[in-house]
């Protein structure tokens, strides 16, 4: 028995990065979050811009409220031929996923899509690709208070469970891992709503 309790053991810390990642979203039920967008997302300004990121993980997205996750997973879904054709043509497999939206604060603002890079562990990741959510994005232009938003293509998964940041020429976000304290709080919520919910299959 001790045998057989060791293999299972060494199997289980053998399981590839894919695997344990998988589990780890399957850790975390749907419908059960009531985190929002503004929780999860990062943000840079100056005075002509406001930038937000919003990493679209499912280890967090699933923590989000319930109409928030499903519209985040909809904006994937109807968008994944784009996002697999992009990835496909830069020979990534599973790359790491993004919302980026930018804001203008002040009339006839100029933004350049391509400047935001990532900053993981030392380095610096480029977008593969940028597939854009509203219309008016490749324009790249912004008046007073308009919004444009596009899905941003990384070749590595975004860490959400570590440390990350985003950078647009001189700007740069706050850390990542400032929002690990109140992920974690929720990851724990979650968890005790659905077991509380849960029915009793022992009766």
């Amino acid at each position: 028995m001790r045998t057989l309790a060791g293999l299972l053991l060494l199997l289980a810390h053998a399981l590839p990065a894919g695997a344990q990642a998988v589990e780890q979203v399957q850790a975390v039920p749907v419908s059960y979050g009531t985190l929002t967008q503004r929780d999860l997302a990062l943000r840079a300004q100056n005075e002509d811009l406001e930038i937000r990121l919003l990493p679209l993980d499912r280890q967090v997205t699933r923590l989000l409220a319930n109409d928030a996750f499903q519209s985040l997973r909809s904006l994937v879904e109807t968008r994944r031929r784009a996002i697999d054709s992009v990835a496909s043509r830069a020979g990534v497999s599973e790359p790491g996923l993004a919302l980026v939206s930018f804001f203008g604060l002040r009339p006839d603002v100029r933004f350049d899509p391509q400047t935001l890079t990532l900053l993981i562990r030392n380095r610096v990741f480029r977008p593969l690709g940028i597939i854009p959510v509203s219309a008016r994005f490749t324009s790249q232009q912004l008046n007073a208070r308009d919004q444009v938003s596009a899905i941003y293509l990384f070749e590595e998964d975004i860490p959400v469970n570590d440390s990350f940041s985003f950078s647009y020429g001189d700007l740069v976000s706050e850390d990542w891992r400032i929002r690990q304290a109140v992920l974690e709080r929720e990851r724990s919520r979650v968890s005790a709503r659905s077991r509380s919910e849960r029915p009793d299959t022992t009766r």
